[in-house]
């Protein structure tokens, strides 16, 4: 019969097959399920039953002065133990110096200088030892552990790892990486509104790995907005291979996310190079992470431009930057003005992050200057657009409810989310999602 880890380990007996040949084979056994169950060397196993042995010897037989060295028969299973002196002329201390003359006991060839090892275990170090060692070797093992675990995941950190859910009590979620490992994703790194359940896979990001008194604890997240980076080098070969450039992230876990997106070489485009053909690469992303929003635009070393683009779908009539402050004033017509705060702040606040500016969203009437004439293709008439956006196949009213809005193009509407399109003013549920379905169709 094969003994169970927690037979080897709890019953106390373990150490006690170490000097019964009897029970040798039951031993190896253990220890090679040991290893195979807790991922540990049986080398490292093998130097803990060592170490304490060496403990429960000076404990029980000798002291810690005492230099005692324990060979382990990793086929027979017996344990040796052994008490190293010197060979000295003369003999000061008895506890690491032996005479010439008593060394010749042990070894025939010993000289001054030698050390020589004297065979001291006991006839019935079988209990004592089991129940002295009992502790100490529980103890290494879960060290070992540790230190297998923490050597596992440091060279991960910064990294996208799988996890599998192994359990949820309430808002506790705790998760199987690499099938072997269980850890705790804290409530804060949970995506807001996501479900889990067990045997569910997910993706996490790895940030850090701290050694602590308790072992090393795993600092995962699914809220991170690293996990949006790696989750676009995993998906969009541009950018793993560094031909397109992710300059920033902002990120609402599970709600909305921006990132800007930069190439050097002109010949590729790196927003549709994000979005994939009909959307597919970053609708992959958006499918991992609880459907969140991922918008992908055009960084841009000139500000102006680049806030205009992170603002995105509202359009800015006129701006203000204040290099020094790091503060741009956005002056917007009026039925703007809800799509470029968005809802509870979200689109200006994530802008501002992604830019690393200040960001004011202002209506036109408050700007004090002139505003500049707008190039003659966007000049056209609401009118001519209007037939455009009639091809949709949208009711009138609905057609007019967003001219007034000055939604005027099929690719602006194709940036809007049914969500989006019902915050817009005079627009119900009903006509939102008519019109969403309508633009995807388009």
């Amino acid at each position: 019969m094969v003994l169970s880890r927690n037979q080897f380990i709890d019953s106390g007996f373990f150490v006690y097959f170490l000097i019964h040949e009897t029970m040798q084979s039951q031993f190896i056994a253990a220890i090679n399920q040991l290893c195979d169950e807790k991922n540990i060397p049986k080398e490292k196993v093998i130097e803990t039953i060592e170490a304490a042995l060496r403990a429960a010897f000076r404990k029980d037989y000798g002291n810690k002065n005492q230099v005692i060295e324990v060979e382990l028969d990793q086929n027979s299973g017996l344990a040796t133990v052994y008490l190293i002196k010197e060979v000295m002329d003369e003999v000061e201390d008895e506890d690491y110096e032996i005479s010439v003359e008593d060394a010749k006991k042990y070894d025939k060839k010993a000289k001054v200088g030698d050390e020589v090892k004297i065979d001291v275990t006991p006839t019935n170090y079988g209990r004592i030892a089991a129940q002295a060692a009992k502790q100490v070797i529980i103890q290494k093992i879960q060290d070992a552990e540790r230190d297998v675990l923490y050597d596992t995941f440091k060279d991960r950190e910064n990294e996208l790892v799988n996890a599998v859910v192994h359990r949820v009590d309430g808002t506790n979620v705790y998760v199987n990486l690499d099938n072997k490992t269980t850890t705790h994703l804290p409530y804060e790194h949970q995506i807001s509104g996501e479900k889990y359940y067990g045997g569910q896979r997910i993706k996490l990001y790895l940030d850090k790995v701290i050694k602590t008194t308790k072992g090393p604890q795993l600092l995962i997240s699914r809220t991170h907005k690293n996990l949006v980076r790696k989750l676009l080098e995993l998906e969009i070969p541009e950018v793993k291979s560094g031909l397109v450039e992710i300059k920033s992230i902002s990120r609402d876990p599970g709600v909305r996310c921006k990132v800007a997106v930069y190439s050097s070489d002109e010949k590729i485009d790196p927003i549709g190079s994000c979005v994939g053909q009909k959307g597919v690469r970053v609708q992959n992303i958006m499918d991992e992470l609880n459907n969140e929003r991922i918008d992908i635009i055009q960084w841009s070393e000139n500000m102006e431009e680049y806030i205009k683009a992170a603002l995105a779908p509202a359009k800015v009539a006129v701006m203000e930057l204040d290099e020094k402050e790091k503060r741009a004033k956005v002056y917007v017509q009026p039925d703007q003005r809800p799509l470029a705060i968005g809802k509870q702040g979200q689109n200006v606040r994530l802008a501002s992050i992604l830019t690393g500016w200040e960001i004011d969203i202002l209506d036109i009437s408050d700007f004090a200057g002139s505003i500049p004439n707008k190039p003659a293709a966007a000049a056209a008439s609401k009118e001519a657009v209007a037939k455009e956006i009639s091809e949709l196949g949208l009711s009138d009213e609905t057609v007019a409810k967003l001219t007034e809005a000055n939604l005027t193009q099929v690719e602006q509407l194709k940036g809007l989310t049914a969500k989006d399109l019902a915050e817009v003013e005079g627009i119900t549920e009903e006509e939102a999602k008519a019109i969403h379905e309508a633009v995807k169709g388009a």
